[in-house]
């Protein structure tokens, strides 16, 4: 795994994973809609849009993994998550089949799961309870996923990211945090283990109040070094909405809730 396509690379998550990566031997190809700029010795430039299937097979060439972080980052239209995250993700996985890729790396969401209250522990083999299209589009991602591993032989990594930020900003965050040293190992981690076919992992820094498990972290030897409870007293005042106290996925479910919060179980 030498050749590594990045997409989204100016992003928030992918300006981290594309300079973090850059301490380790690999060949990056770092793209964008936006024009990067300061490329490496090591890193080649690309600008173009992932809903163009041709440009996205054009890039592929050659490559041994994809880091798939291009998005509509949240929340959005229907009108804009379904070209960006559906036809876009959909454009990333049939390049990388016909280009004889070896692993797709796909930048999923802790918002595939926001409908569990919070009393409950979270594994990956949950029925999936997403908080609007955004989540709706990365299950799409996770499940598209799983499809080309069983049926076209690649191996899949699906990163469920909690919230990514430099610190914790909302008493949430204290156990969804991911900082980015630890989102840089994540993905390292996923790059280099040998020989998995299609994992799930949730993106978390060591906080010791995660409610979310899986056992991929120790397939691929992730050990994250940062903790949210670090930070809990800075962010333990901040008002909270009676909807998002409830629920994993904080106030993601309380945008445009309409519902009866007490027929959810």
């Amino acid at each position: 795994m030498k050749k590594i396509l990045i997409t989204g690379a100016a992003g928030r998550i992918g300006k981290a994973v594309r300079y973090g990566l850059r301490a380790y031997d690999f060949q990056l190809t770092s793209c964008d809609i936006i024009p990067l700029q300061d490329a490496q010795a090591n890193e080649r430039l690309l600008s173009f849009d992932i809903q163009d299937l041709e440009q996205v097979k054009k890039a592929m060439q050659g490559i041994d993994c994809v880091i798939h972080l291009a998005a509509i980052p949240t929340e959005d239209s229907w009108e804009h998550i379904l070209p960006a995250n559906i036809v876009g993700t959909y454009n990333i996985f049939e390049a990388a089949r016909q280009a004889k890729v070896k692993r797709v790396i796909f930048a999923s969401t802790n918002r595939v799961i926001s409908f569990y209250r919070k009393e409950k522990i979270i594994g990956t083999e949950v029925p999936l309870r997403p908080d609007g299209l955004y989540g709706v589009s990365k299950i799409f991602g996770e499940t598209l996923g799983r499809l080309y591993a069983d049926k076209y032989g690649l191996s899949v990594a699906c990163l469920r990211i909690g919230s990514f930020e430099e610190k914790p900003r909302e008493p949430r965050h204290v156990y969804t945090w991911i900082s980015p040293r630890d989102m840089v190992q994540l993905v390292y981690r996923c790059i280099v283990t040998p020989d998995y076919h299609y994992i799930v992992v949730y993106g978390l820094s060591a906080n010791e109040g995660n409610l979310w498990q899986d056992n991929a972290a120790e397939i691929i030897g992730y050990h994250p070094v940062d903790k949210g409870e670090d930070f809990a007293d800075a962010v333990k005042d901040q008002p909270d909405d009676p909807i998002a106290r409830q629920f994993h996925g904080g106030k993601f479910c309380a945008h445009d809730f309409t519902g009866d919060s007490s027929k959810i179980d």
